[in-house]
Parts: structure tokens; sequence; C-alpha cells
């Protein structure tokens, strides 16, 4: 019997379900929302950035025939650096895990972030299928090819040094983030990304990102496939460029967003903040209390 190299046996040990019950346990609810396809990305566990809270409500309040985890799932790099993995993060291995164990069928496609999984890529663990990319046909017929899209990002490519001095600002800017959250939170405001609003705020950004979504397409039409899906940049998108189809599902750091494919393949990007404050029911002001004057004459 062939055996297993060290990491690889750990990976499948990890994957091995069922594992211990979550710390916040699942809701049971009435009927989750149904779609044909999920897809999410950028979620950076082992990261203090990651939106683990937002993320386990979106778990436990969707369902999918397919789920696409398209790469950064858990950040390698972070955790070279310093060991950080909360419950909450194992309570999010632990819903996925329970979605391949009841049928959904689980497709995980590492990004750069999480590049060390890259070598199992053909190999399925606790029913998580691991691809380099895939193909994945829509109900309306059409071709997307689904990978992370580190792949055209010409700083990864040219200057990887660069791309992980970024990453150390990008940490420092998550940390600011969360304590502009707690603030908000304490005052009763909804969630807001101070990351993202300062790169829709600098030129260089937008011209990088806008750059990025036309080589992606290029990419999808050189592939003769109908459209792309990735993630990386953390901008969740929907665009067309010549007939090709760009679709970018965001992140769970920043925008905590998911792509999703209705069952008659029409495609729709998920504000998971925005779906949580539509849920929540608005605080009915309290009664006035009738002027002193009035209650004395009655």
């Amino acid at each position: 019997m062939t055996q297993l190299p060290t990491d690889l046996a750990s990976l499948a040990n990890v994957t091995n379900f069922p594992i211990a019950q979550p710390v916040v346990p699942e809701r049971t609810l009435g009927e989750r929302r149904k779609f044909r396809t999920i897809w999410i990305s950028d979620i950076h566990l082992g990261t203090k950035g990651c939106n683990a809270a937002m993320l386990i409500d979106f778990l436990d309040h969707t369902d999918s025939e397919t789920m696409y985890l398209v790469g950064d799932i858990i950040d390698g790099w972070r955790l070279k650096k310093k060991f950080y993995w909360p419950p909450e993060h194992n309570d999010i291995v632990w819903r996925v895990l329970k979605r391949a164990h009841r049928g959904t069928r689980i497709v995980y496609i590492p990004g750069n972030h999480d590049e060390m999984v890259r070598p199992f890529c053909g190999m399925d663990f606790g029913g998580v299928e691991i691809k380099r990319a895939d193909v994945h046909t829509t109900a309306d017929n059409r071709r997307l090819l689904v990978l992370h899209g580190d792949e055209f990002d010409t700083i990864m490519l040219a200057h990887r040094w660069l791309a992980f001095i970024g990453d150390a600002l990008y940490h420092v800017m998550m940390g600011l983030n969360g304590w502009v959250n707690a603030v908000r939170n304490g005052l009763g405001l909804p969630y807001w990304s101070l990351s993202k609003a300062a790169k829709h705020k600098v030129k260089n950004a937008v011209e990088f990102i806008s750059k990025y979504e036309e080589v992606v397409a290029r990419a999808g039409s050189e592939r003769g496939v109908d459209g792309v899906v990735c993630g990386h940049i953390h901008n969740a998108e929907m665009r067309e460029f010549d007939g090709i189809s760009y679709y970018n599902d965001g992140d769970w750091v920043e925008g905590c967003t998911a792509l999703v494919e209705h069952f008659d393949g029409t495609m729709e990007i998920l504000h998971w903040p925005d779906e949580i404050a539509r849920r929540e029911p608005l605080a009915e002001p309290p009664p006035e209390e009738e002027p002193a004057e009035t209650l004395e004459a009655a």
C-alpha cells in the first residue's frame, strides 16, 4: 500500500467528516434560499480580517447543488508568519464539509494565498474536489471558466516580492477596518468596508481593477468559453467584454459577497451585509409620552 506524504495525510485527516460540532451552532431555519450554484472566494481563514460571523450567517441561510471555493480560502501567507485560528474558522470548515456530506458538489480551486493546496489538485478530500480550474455549464447552457485569477495579476507574475509587501500593508488596513466597524456596531450602524472605500477613491487602484477585468475576459475568449468566474482582487462585479461575461464573486474580508446562479441560469451578486440589513426588522421608536398638562386636564 502506497504511503501518503505527511502533508497529504494530514490534509486527508482534517477533511475526514464528521468532525467536532461547531462552537457557533448551525441554525435550523424553516427554508434556506436555494441556488443552483454558489461561488465564494477570498475568505482568508487564519487572519483577523476574515469576516467569519458574516460568512457563517451566509452559509446558514443558503444552499446549492454546487459550491465553488474560488481560492484564498485559507491564508497560508499569514499563517506562516503568525498562527491565528479562532473556533469560528473551524466552524466555517465544518459547514463546508457538512454540505459535501449532504450531497452538495464542492469544488476547491486554490489561489495564491492557499497555493500550498495546489499540489493536491486532481484529488478529493472529504467530498471536496481540488482543481486548478474548472469549466461550469450553467442552466442556460453557457460555459464559464472558473479560476482564482492570480494568473492574470502582473504584480504576482513579475514582482512577487511587491505582492508580499502589499499583503502586509493590506493586513494593517484590515486591522483598522475592524476597529472602525466595532465603533460603528456600537453606534448601531451597519457594516462598512474602509479598504473597499479607499480602493474606489484611488485612481491607480481603479485602473488596475479595470485592466485586470479586461485581461481575464480576454483569456476567456481565447479559451473558447462564454464567460469567466474569478476572485483575487476583492471586487465583486458582473460585466460584459465583447460577448464574454466577466464575473467576480468578491470576498469575505471587505465586501462580504457571493456570486450565485439561479435555476434558470440567471447570475446575481449577493451583498450579504445588505441581505442582513433587509432581513432584520427596524426597531420601532418608543411611544411618545403625553405632555404633563394634558394628563392633568384629563
